[in-house]
């Protein structure tokens, strides 16, 4: 086995703030570079646009100029004093050619850009170590050549200025978004660590659903989730509790008339005496064993541990193990099992299901059936298309003793044969998962009990 510490959970906290301190710079770095972008096409239409109008109006001005004697603009101020303000024509470059490729006039970085001609429009130059952006236009008789240039830097230096102007004060105000972020996200996960609280809080016995009127949408499935949960975990426990209850209850008795019996067979001299307390123990045996195995059965059903219903039922192989099943009580109360099938063509009862659990259905409604007939008559099992009918001979119940068959443990008064009041419970539990409905009527006749099994009210 390793002895490496397994690694701590990261916290969700943490992990909200990490994803807030690498999205939001990433997000703000591409608003940045899409801002520069956006700055620097502003800027260069401004200026291209300065250029073309500087160009036009000296194209217009040299039109006064006839004789080449001024080969050179005045010197324009020094950056700094009154006259020249806040600007610096030292970016800024004019010249003009005649046809020949003469220089007629020219400022101080004038001279230096290259001539082009019979070109118009704008050029990217590289002079010395500075770029220039720069703009020819020809007159119409191509008479004069007019060069407008500025230098590139000029521009960038506007553009990280204005960028620069934005980014400073976002950097001074990071770490108050940090904070600010961090108190948004502990503030955001209040509820989850109220839940948690509460939780903790809570005994183990209290299974009461979490309130989620003020639970957040975001937490609200998961709420949804452990009520459920909770309540099936409740739903088990009852169940658990009641089939403890349960078996407390009914063993009990039982268990005191075994004893009882016991005690009987062993003082029972040899004979027909001790042969009578064998049989009663026998039998007590027995009635032990069958209680224990519909305790456990139901409990089984109802805790819902019964598998999906994929393939469809063959009746002919359910009724025979079911009959074959009852066939030993049959013989000994002499009552005669009969069983009526649908017409030729017509299919019995459609049905997906699991044949098994179909079988201890069937059984012990035939249990029942042939337990409370009376000795020598008929109980009927009629497979329908659409229902199943179990029918005894026996005496009448009235309707209260209709409406409380199935309940568990309950028994009419006044019966001879002993049981456990579990058969029709188990039997409806098994209806249930199948889609199906158990329904006690009295026949037609007036004698007798009838059992229907049919699709429950929605399939129907």
């Amino acid at each position: 086995m390793s002895d490496r510490k397994r690694p701590e959970p990261r916290s969700l906290q943490r992990r909200l703030v990490l994803y807030l301190l690498i999205c939001a710079p990433l997000v703000w770095a591409v608003a940045l570079v899409v801002s520069i972008d956006r700055a620097r096409h502003e800027v260069n239409e401004l200026f291209d646009t300065e250029l073309i109008r500087l160009a036009r109006q000296v194209q217009v001005t040299i039109r006064e100029i006839k004789a080449p004697g001024a080969d050179a603009l005045s010197e324009p101020p020094e950056p700094g004093s009154q006259t020249a303000g806040e600007s610096d024509v030292r970016d800024l470059a004019v010249a003009v050619w005649d046809r020949q490729g003469r220089l007629l006039l020219s400022d101080r970085q004038g001279a230096e850009l290259p001539r082009h001609a019979g070109r118009s429009g704008f050029l990217d130059e590289q002079i010395g170590d500075q770029s220039w952006r720069v703009y020819y236009l020809q007159s119409v008789d191509g008479e004069w050549l007019v060069a407008a240039g500025q230098k590139v830097y000029e521009r960038d230096e506007l553009v990280f200025g204005l960028t620069a102007s934005q980014v400073i004060p976002w950097l001074l105000v990071l770490p108050v978004l940090l904070l600010t972020m961090n108190w948004a996200v502990r503030r955001a996960l209040a509820p989850l660590r109220q839940l948690t609280t509460d939780l903790r809080g809570r005994g183990a016995d209290d299974l009461a659903p979490v309130p989620g009127c003020s639970t957040p949408a975001e937490l609200k499935p998961l709420v949804g989730a452990m009520n459920d949960l909770f309540a099936r975990i409740e739903a088990l426990l009852a169940r658990e509790r009641r089939f403890t209850a349960d078996a407390a209850h009914e063993l009990r008795t039982p268990l005191a008339i075994l004893r009882v019996q016991w005690d009987v067979v062993r003082r029972a001299a040899i004979g027909p005496e001790r042969d009578e307390a064998e049989a009663k123990f026998t039998a007590g045996m027995e009635r032990m064993g069958r209680l224990v195995a519909q305790m456990l059965a139901l409990s089984r059903l109802e805790a819902g541990n019964v598998p999906k219903p994929k393939a469809e039922v063959r009746w002919p192989t359910v009724v025979e193990d079911a009959v074959n099943e009852c066939l030993a009580l049959a013989e000994r109360r002499r009552v005669e099992l009969a069983c009526e099938w649908p017409p030729a063509g017509r299919h019995p009862m459609p049905l997906l299901g699991d044949e098994h659990l179909l079988v201890a259905l069937l059984r012990n409604l035939l249990d029942n059936a042939v337990r409370y007939a009376p000795k020598g008559s008929t109980v009927t099992l009629r497979i329908g298309e659409e229902r199943l009918e179990v029918e005894n001979e026996g005496p009448p119940l009235d309707r209260e003793q209709l409406t409380r068959l199935g309940e568990r443990y309950y028994r009419p008064a006044g019966q001879a044969e002993s049981g456990s009041g579990l058969g029709i419970s188990i039997a409806r539990r098994v209806a249930e998962l199948h889609g199906l409905e158990v329904a006690f009527e009295t026949p037609a006749g007036g004698q007798g009990v009838l059992v229907v099994v049919r699709f429950a009210a929605p399939r129907r």
